[in-house]
């Protein structure tokens, strides 16, 4: 009688399959990475037991290598988007918490059809050790991919939908309010917004706290005028605000550049700032204490934003098990408002 064949090894793919996760997944638990859930790492150790399968060694050391380094990724349109003071000062925070953690600092930018797929590659692969996603729109499919990368992933604030397992994000709701309740407090009472855009979180947000002020005192909230977060779009609301609404006593921009933006149009239409018009900005940006007038706004704790982000994700690629984090938000009181 012949010998049987000899019984062919399990491979991953099986054990994923059988445990009902991605092949990364899987991965991941069986080069024990931290950023796996409890359900699915049980699930793949229980198909392992059952297949019996025994990881390649050369296979698992190729695996586990480590790259030292650390890619922030920005999914945005522009390639100057990391001139923008916002992003210079999350690089640098960034920077300065990856040295200390001996890690290499990567610039990606997924602009074009490509760029997201060399992102998608790098977050499937090992061209690093850890990854921070920053400026998600709503359906990106790069979170998506997040969610089965074989390294650790961290969002440089929250995209929208469900909030990731790890992020590092600033009180953008609670920082809009506040500037709103000061507007109100100064007596305005048709106070306008100009919007960041509302596929982001932040966006959203911030619109979420202009909103609850108004309503809190009985006001009905303007509709969301959205820009895109730069100082022409700023300026385009405003031109258009002053059409629909001539007797607008205020404006709250989500940000500084539009609210420069918006500062740039009320000059150009002969309206006072703050006389005729008070303006509050969000960031506190370099450029809103030379704006003319100085800009009352919002702080946000850019360069810690960045700072914090990769330290999270220098504490989960050794291993560890950090928490979300929020960051604080204040006002600063200046001459437009």
């Amino acid at each position: 009688m012949a010998d049987d064949p000899p019984r062919r090894q399990p491979t991953l793919e099986a054990v994923a399959e059988l445990a009902g996760v991605s092949r990364s997944v899987a991965s991941r638990v069986l080069n024990n990475a931290p950023h796996v859930s409890q359900v699915k790492r049980e699930a793949v150790e229980r198909a392992v037991r059952e297949l019996a399968y025994v990881p390649n060694p050369t296979a698992r050391a190729l695996a586990t290598r480590q790259t030292g380094a650390a890619a922030l990724v920005v999914s945005g349109e522009d390639p100057s988007i990391f001139a923008d003071p916002f992003f210079a000062q999350v690089i640098v925070g960034a920077s300065a918490a990856l040295e200390e953690a001996d890690l290499h600092l990567m610039l990606c930018l997924a602009a074009t059809d490509r760029g997201r797929r060399r992102v998608e590659e790098l977050l499937r692969g090992k061209g690093a050790d850890g990854v921070m996603l920053m400026a998600l729109r709503e359906n990106d499919p790069l979170a998506r991919t997040a969610d089965e990368a074989e390294m650790p992933v961290v969002f440089g604030g929250r995209p929208v939908g469900s909030p990731p397992r790890w992020y590092v994000d600033v009180d953008n709701t609670g920082g809009a309010r506040e500037a709103t309740e000061y507007l109100l407090s100064r007596g305005r009472t048709r106070v306008a917004v100009i919007c960041g855009r509302l596929d982001t979180e932040a966006g959203r947000a911030r619109y979420r706290g202009y909103r609850d002020a108004m309503l809190a005192v009985g006001l009905e909230p303007f509709p969301p005028n959205e820009g895109d977060f730069t100082e022409p779009s700023g300026a385009a609301v405003m031109a258009a605000l002053l059409l629909q609404h001539p007797d607008l006593d205020a404006v709250f921009a989500a940000n500084d550049n539009m609210a420069a933006g918006a500062l740039r149009t009320l000059r150009e239409a002969g309206r006072r700032v703050p006389a005729d018009v008070a303006v509050v900005g969000f960031d506190d940006l370099a450029a809103a204490r030379m704006a003319d007038p100085p800009l009352t706004t919002v702080h946000q704790p850019i360069a810690a934003l960045g700072r914090e982000t990769a330290r999270m994700l220098a504490a989960l690629i050794h291993g560890e098990t950090p928490t979300p984090l929020i960051l604080p938000t204040h006002l600063v009181r200046r001459a437009s408002a």
